[in-house]
């Protein structure tokens, strides 16, 4: 992609990547929640973590498909976020489908791979430790590949998004320790 066919980027839409990672976070684990509240088990949850407030599910399974739950929601707000793009060519819902991707690649390369959902939903699957993880990834990168090309955002502006996002992961990372939520 020649550099003067690509979209300008301007602060707002940089600005605007704060919130997104807090509500990119919170949705995550609202789809952790949401699946645990479904199948009947008391939930709670915080910025990064969700679990029965029992110690425990009702059953066995219920623990593949509460892990299930946020990976899927961080699918789903990428979805959203792509239709926004494709039917309006929306620069501001950029954020909100490439931070799923950004934060799942960035968990499961940084954040200890074996303590991540994906990890977690191979093990109970009994499948390779890794091909969760790759069809999570697979799917986000897909959509963030999509929204680039429709909005003319080439490399250089992702690498400013990427260094962006991880300025707003290290955020995240640092509210939920510094405040226990």
């Amino acid at each position: 992609m020649a550099a003067e066919s690509q979209q300008p980027i301007d602060l707002r839409l940089l600005l605007l990547f704060i919130p997104v990672a807090y509500v990119s976070c919170l949705f995550h684990e609202f789809g952790h929640w949401s699946v645990g509240e479904i199948l009947g088990n008391p939930m709670a949850y915080s910025l990064n973590y969700a679990w029965p407030k029992d110690g425990r599910y009702l059953r066995a399974s219920h623990d593949l498909y509460v892990s299930m739950g946020g990976p899927g929601f961080s699918v789903l707000q990428a979805a959203i976020a792509f239709l926004v793009v494709e039917k309006f060519g929306s620069l501001y819902a950029y954020p909100f489908a490439f931070f799923p991707m950004f934060s799942r690649f960035f968990a499961d390369l940084l954040g200890g791979f074996s303590k991540q959902d994906e990890a977690r939903i191979a093990f109970l699957m009994g499948t390779g430790p890794y091909w969760p993880a790759i069809i999570v990834l697979a799917a986000l990168l897909l959509i963030v590949v999509r929204c680039s090309y429709k909005l003319r955002i080439g490399p250089k502006t992702n690498a400013y998004i990427v260094t962006v996002s991880t300025i707003c992961q290290l955020l995240v990372i640092g509210t939920y320790r510094l405040f226990n939520v």
